[in-house]
């Protein structure tokens, strides 16, 4: 069968702004098993450009596709250019079948399928078994419904979806479909050939906003000596230089990660790798923080989300701002650079409370900080805490973190905009940071500070152009209930943990130790 792979022009400023673009991890992951099952698969990666619609439909349809799937990393925020591009190919060719997958469509099967007939099938969950298993009853003529993990509307028009599908237990049984790619075209970090990848998937913590633990279900890596030789493939034979995770907690465990340190230390290829992880692990890894460098890694994204101990309860981050404060101090020691996440909005700050939020982070002296907003989803216990707050972007396109969504009482719009713009300015532009800017000295991390430094002035201008001039808010929105509908969080578990069936012993039988 003919597939097209689409990944959506994206309308976040943070893709528009820099020069550099990655690979979309999450359609490729789905490209290798396909390719694998005999589907004859292409990608139209419409983030170059960006892409007009016309034309990522004129290009999906060129070769004249029995499928079409669309998905995208930020799919909540991508969801509205998605359905654009599903109703033009509709339009153009209505036989051709188009498959929706992504963390949004995954918990919003019922409000999409019912407000249109433009997509056909929605994947949920993990996609990698699900899509090929659907694509192969499709071209079987077989029914649908015996495919676990998918939404469609049955034979009524009634948006109707299978059970559950199951968790993939072994991550390496899948492969990424690097082929699909011009890995010349793909870059970060200031021009370097760069890929997404994954360690691992899911985290154990139990943060009550965070919209992509429930999505994973539970916490699995890959076998790090097979993560290390891919990475070392990549970089030899097709001059790849550095790696972002896309890992929630890529060190969750010690023992495995230490095992892919080793293994990518034995590799001895010069790649740099970025990601995301806990405080609380680095505070842990103290001890091996040298072999994080060795290995390659070369920047954390801290997600600390605020620096105050009451907000952190709420959210029940479960860390603390002394193990925050911690990790940034270790990893500066070990030649590691930091970036601490921190998002206004989770209570109903004032001016108080973000002045000492800004002299907390100063007090932290991260190497590089991001200011979020708090961006509720439906399915997330946040959401039902959230839930009668007032919306002031009814625009979905905008709900991508960088934007303000919901209303505070103590606070205008503008005013909580300008604040969190000057504590970014403050922060990026204090005298330690633009020392280690201009004269640090390890030439990698020089590097990347200035470039995160370019790039982040270009953003920080855009956004405020945005917010004077773009970006439309209402003033007496819906409540978040309202706009999104009721809460998900008993459905916040997308698929089902495959566990290792257990033997039971017979009587006179005695188990066996190795069972």
């Amino acid at each position: 069968m003919k597939i097209v792979l689409i990944n959506p022009p994206h309308t976040a400023i943070g893709s528009r702004v820099p020069d550099d673009h990655l690979p979309p991890l999450g359609l490729l992951a789905l490209g290798g098993p396909l390719i694998d099952a005999g589907h004859e698969v292409r990608l139209v990666d419409a983030e170059f450009g960006p892409m007009p619609l016309d034309m990522v439909v004129r290009n999906a349809l060129d070769d004249g596709p029995d499928f079409v799937l669309i998905g995208h990393s930020g799919s909540t925020s991508a969801h509205p250019t998605a359905l654009l591009i599903a109703r033009m190919i509709k339009q153009r060719e209505l036989a051709t079948i188009v498959i929706y997958g992504g963390v949004f469509p995954t918990y919003h099967w019922r409000d999409i399928l019912a407000a249109t007939d433009a997509f056909d099938f929605i994947v949920r969950g993990e996609g990698e078994a699900t899509v090929v298993a659907l694509v192969e009853a499709l071209e079987m003529h077989q029914p649908p419904a015996s495919v676990a993990g998918i939404a469609f509307r049955d034979d009524l028009r009634r948006p109707f979806a299978t059970q559950p599908a199951m968790t993939i237990a072994d991550l390496d049984a899948y492969r990424v479909g690097w082929e699909l790619i011009d890995h010349g075209r793909y870059s970060y970090w200031g021009g370097k050939r760069a890929v997404v990848m994954q360690f691992s998937r899911g985290c154990p913590h139990l943060c009550n906003y965070c919209g992509q633990r429930g999505f994973w279900t539970r916490w699995r890596h890959r076998d790090p000596v097979k993560f290390a030789r891919e990475i070392a493939w990549l970089h030899r034979e097709h001059g790849v230089e550095l790696i972002n995770l896309a890992d929630e907690n890529p060190t969750v465990s010690k023992k495995a990660w230490r095992a892919f340190l080793d293994a990518m230390i034995a590799e001895n290829v010069p790649v740099l790798i970025v990601g995301s992880t806990r405080a609380d692990d680095i505070v842990r890894d103290a001890d091996i923080l040298h072999l994080y460098r060795k290995a390659g890694v070369i920047r954390w994204l801290l997600g600390m989300e605020n620096t105050d101990e009451q907000t952190l309860q709420l959210i029940r981050k479960g860390g603390s701002t002394s193990s925050d404060r911690e990790a940034i101090r270790l990893l500066r020691l070990n030649g590691i650079l930091s970036m601490a996440t921190w998002v206004a909005g989770f209570e109903d700050e004032g001016f108080r409370d973000l002045w000492r939020g800004f002299r907390q982070l100063i007090a932290y002296d991260p190497d590089q900080i991001q200011a979020l907003y708090v961006t509720p989803h439906r399915w997330t216990p946040f959401f039902r805490i959230a839930r009668d707050r007032k919306v002031i972007q009814k625009d979905a396109r905008l709900w991508d973190y960088k934007h303000q969504v919901l209303q505070m009482t103590r606070l205008k719009p503008w005013m909580l905009f300008f604040s969190v713009k000057l504590i970014e300015l403050a922060v990026q532009s204090r005298p330690k940071a633009l020392a280690r800017i201009l004269f640090h000295k390890d030439p990698e991390q020089r590097h990347s500070m200035r470039w995160y430094t370019q790039m982040g002035r270009r953003v920080w201008f855009r956004e405020v152009w945005g917010f004077l001039v773009r970006d439309g808010r209402v003033k007496d929105g819906p409540t978040l209930a309202e706009f999104w509908g009721a809460p998900q969080d008993a459905e916040e578990e997308s698929m089902t943990v495959r566990r290792p069936a257990r033997k039971l012993a017979l009587p006179g039988i005695p188990i066996s130790p190795n069972a």
